[in-house]
């Protein structure tokens, strides 16, 4: 019986052995971003990671590399394209630079008059036609995360659109954002969000635009004396993946990533609403930058004279998608003003 039990255990462990020796290495995704895990994309790219990792129960791994720790935003689309990293939420605004300008509708100011309308265009048939539009630039596009409107700062008072005449403010590299300071008689000063901090710091820029969570967690108010809540744009992000990589997955993972993506997604929305709320009341209560928040003769001021980067953008971005835009708003406020009514 010991013979026979030895030998027993010795097949055991070659059969544990060939088994070990052929078990498939997990599939690995690397996902770079250039913003700070406490933020909303970086909160959800984690939480992506997670749900993956424990669904898959470990067959893909997801690598999140944050905070231009990988690749900075002029680097990151490439490196998806060549296959460097598998996966990207880069700002809707950077791929006007692939030549897809369409998606600079959404850095239009004041174009999404608020969430309810944002939601109907990303979550909706314009939304979906916009992603497609990926797919020739070896791209497929899997969602988007929003990071909500962006406030205006500098280290003088800002309170009505002339306060930035002559100021030099960083924008991502966007036509429409450089019609946008251009209308407000600023400079725009494209710069990639890594150098920001440093850029204000040593007064190469003078102020900038961003939602208040990205501000707070680059520590911007801590060189920013002044910020306006004139929610004059979107910031939002599209989640895509290298497409020749992402149909060579077998189909019950991609399964199981859309799943996981979709309740990310829901993370992401979740904590853009929570977390720039947080930000804003966290930089009054450091005392170091005033927060102004404008009534509505202020924000009317603003609207009017960004009014013509709209009329200008239209030979760069197709009428018919700002159109379908607008009509989307007067639809959804109509929709709200019954609601009133009812009540």
């Amino acid at each position: 019986m010991n013979y026979l039990s030895a030998l027993g255990l010795l097949f055991g462990l070659a059969l544990f052995g060939a088994g070990a020796a052929t078990a498939a290495p997990p599939i690995v995704i690397r996902f770079s971003h250039v913003v700070e895990d406490n933020t909303p994309k970086g909160i959800a790219a984690l939480e992506f990671k997670r749900l993956v990792e424990e669904r898959t129960r470990g067959k893909v791994k997801v690598q999140v590399y944050p905070n231009s720790s990988l690749y900075k935003d002029r680097e990151e689309l490439e490196a998806l394209q060549l296959g460097a990293v598998q996966m990207l939420a880069p700002s809707l605004a950077k791929f006007g630079q692939l030549g897809m300008r369409d998606f600079e509708v959404f850095d239009l100011p004041y174009i999404f008059p608020n969430r309810q309308v944002l939601k109907a265009v990303t979550q909706g048939e314009i939304g979906r036609e916009l992603l497609a539009q990926l797919e020739d630039r070896g791209i497929l596009g899997l969602a988007y995360w929003d990071n909500g409107f962006k406030v205006m700062s500098a280290n003088t008072p800002i309170r009505l659109p002339v306060d930035l005449k002559g100021k030099r403010m960083r924008i991502q590299p966007s036509r429409v954002l450089e019609a946008q300071m251009e209308a407000l008689g600023a400079t725009p000063i494209p710069l990639a969000f890594s150098d920001v901090h440093t850029a204000l710091e040593s007064g190469l820029v003078d102020g900038t635009e961003n939602p208040p969570s990205n501000l707070y967690s680059k520590k911007m108010h801590e060189v920013q004396k002044h910020v306006a809540v004139t929610n004059h744009g979107y910031l939002g992000y599209a989640v895509i993946v290298n497409r020749k990589f992402w149909n060579s997955l077998p189909a019950d993972i991609r399964a199981t990533l859309e799943r996981s993506l979709v309740d990310a997604t829901r993370k992401n929305d979740e904590e853009a609403e929570k977390l720039n709320s947080q930000a804003l009341n966290k930089v009054r209560e450091s005392k170091n930058t005033t927060v102004l928040n404008l009534d509505a003769a202020e924000l009317q001021a603003w609207r009017k004279a960004l009014e013509p980067v709209h009329r200008k953008m239209e030979s760069r971005i197709n009428k018919d998608l700002i159109s379908r835009i607008r009509k989307a708003a007067a639809i959804q406020a109509a929709a709200a003003a019954a609601s009133a009514d009812v009540r």
